[in-house]
């Protein structure tokens, strides 16, 4: 397994690295949520979607992330006032991190974004280790996606709690540490945006 994995949008406009890459310092899951497949369509970039739906999404500590390329191409959104700040590229629409504040340190980025050149997601992090959020799957929802997953709850609580108390939310890929403030310009979507994008999304979507 390598220790470093680099991360590119799909122009090459923005491009970052993680340290310290391997199965045992991340989550790597997939998310049928209906918001994750919002989010995408949002971007126009439906390609990152599963056949169900799914998002297959790499969760790290926010100080192992960092953009050596590009920064002036990233911004942020949010599909409701209080949702995820989900940051993507300006040039292509490639998502690069899913946060919360600083306060929860953790980043969930797309695991095809590592998939440049002849290194592939699965050789930095291993495949994924379960899949959640499964009623809201394309279709039928995939076999131990839906209910609650405790192995993988318990699992993301210990790494979001280790990586604060350990010191690595700072250096933080998108907060400012004095401020707490995002370093990027984020917009949050209308009521009416977000709901033109329900059709897209769920079990059974009306639009294509």
């Amino acid at each position: 397994m390598t220790t470093e994995a680099r991360l590119s949008c799909r122009c090459g406009e923005v491009r970052g690295v993680v340290t310290n890459a391997s199965p045992q310092n991340v989550n790597r899951v997939v998310c049928y949520c209906d918001d994750c497949q919002a989010f995408l369509h949002q971007l126009g970039r439906a390609d990152l979607l599963n056949a169900e739906g799914g998002t297959d999404i790499v969760q790290l500590a926010p100080a192992s992330l960092t953009f050596t390329h590009g920064q002036n191409r990233i911004a942020g959104l949010r599909l409701t006032p209080k949702g995820l700040l989900r940051w993507h590229t300006t040039c292509c629409n490639t998502p690069v991190g899913n946060t919360l504040g600083p306060a929860l340190p953790f980043v969930g980025i797309v695991a095809q974004t590592f998939d440049a050149g002849a290194q592939r997601a699965d050789d930095a992090f291993g495949t994924p280790i379960g899949a959640i959020l499964g009623k809201y799957a394309i279709g039928k929802a995939p076999a131990g996606s839906t209910g609650i997953n405790l192995g993988l709850l318990f699992r993301a609580i210990a790494k979001v709690l280790g990586w604060r108390l350990g010191g690595r939310t700072w250096p933080h890929p998108f907060f400012n540490r004095q401020t707490r403030e995002p370093i990027y310009p984020l917009t949050v979507l209308s009521n009416e945006q977000r709901e033109a994008l329900r059709p897209y999304c769920g079990p059974l979507p009306t639009a294509r």
